[in-house]
């Protein structure tokens, strides 16, 4: 009796030690798809799978951009963003950035894939619409041109880290946040929460301070 009194723990360690337990837990699950915004696993739809309205082992449509992409593609023309103090050019989102708007523009459903016409749209903040002109401009070329122009941080020299806790990434603009040297949607988002700051809207860097728009500009 007295052997088993020596070794129990007073309840304040115990919660202690459950709540690290619990800390674990939800740190296996970080820097995950699961859980986050783009796991779908609880809508019936899916069939309780995750990759399956992106991605998909068979039947699928080839793009450079995405590996066995199985979601249906948005047709849509997009009004640009457009002002006098930009000196980057928008043009019609194209690669990894339609990819997204083939959900967030609003005129495809989130579960038309696999050849299938679904039904449920995206609703909120969620749908950007295909009026852009409130948005910061993707499909822009980032080069030193426009460093120069624009008074930016250099894609090629200058250092980027995107993620957090275990789960980070060191590399350069370019390497971190550009696709085929252009600013797109994944400049910003990881649509995988792989390297994502923790904050919402799977940012690669967190908005506090504005450390995601300095990111690029240090006017």
């Amino acid at each position: 009796m007295n052997a088993i009194r020596a070794t129990r723990r007073p309840a304040w360690q115990q919660m202690l030690a459950a709540l690290a337990l619990l800390g674990a837990a939800q740190a296996a699950y970080a820097g995950t798809i699961t859980g986050s915004k783009h796991d779908f696993t609880g809508s019936a739809w899916s069939g309780g799978q995750i990759c399956v309205a992106c991605h998909a082992p068979h039947n699928t449509t080839v793009l450079a951009e995405a590996p066995l992409w199985n979601h249906a593609l948005s047709t849509a023309t997009y009004t640009l963003y457009t002002t006098s103090t930009m000196n980057a050019t928008a043009g019609q989102p194209g690669g990894v950035s339609k990819l997204c708007l083939s959900c967030h523009d609003g005129t495809v459903a989130v579960n038309s894939f696999g050849g299938t016409t679904g039904i449920t749209a995206l609703t909120g903040n969620s749908v950007l619409g295909t009026n852009l002109t409130n948005d910061h401009p993707i499909g822009i070329t980032y080069d030193a041109a426009l460093v120069a122009a624009d008074g930016a941080l250099n894609p090629i020299t200058d250092a980027v880290t995107i993620g957090s806790g275990t789960k980070t990434k060191v590399g350069t603009i370019q390497s971190n946040m550009l696709y085929a040297g252009k600013l797109e949607c994944a400049s910003c988002h990881d649509v995988h929460n792989t390297f994502t700051s923790g904050t919402t809207g799977l940012l690669k860097v967190s908005a506090s301070g504005s450390a995601i728009c300095l990111t690029c500009h240090n006017k």
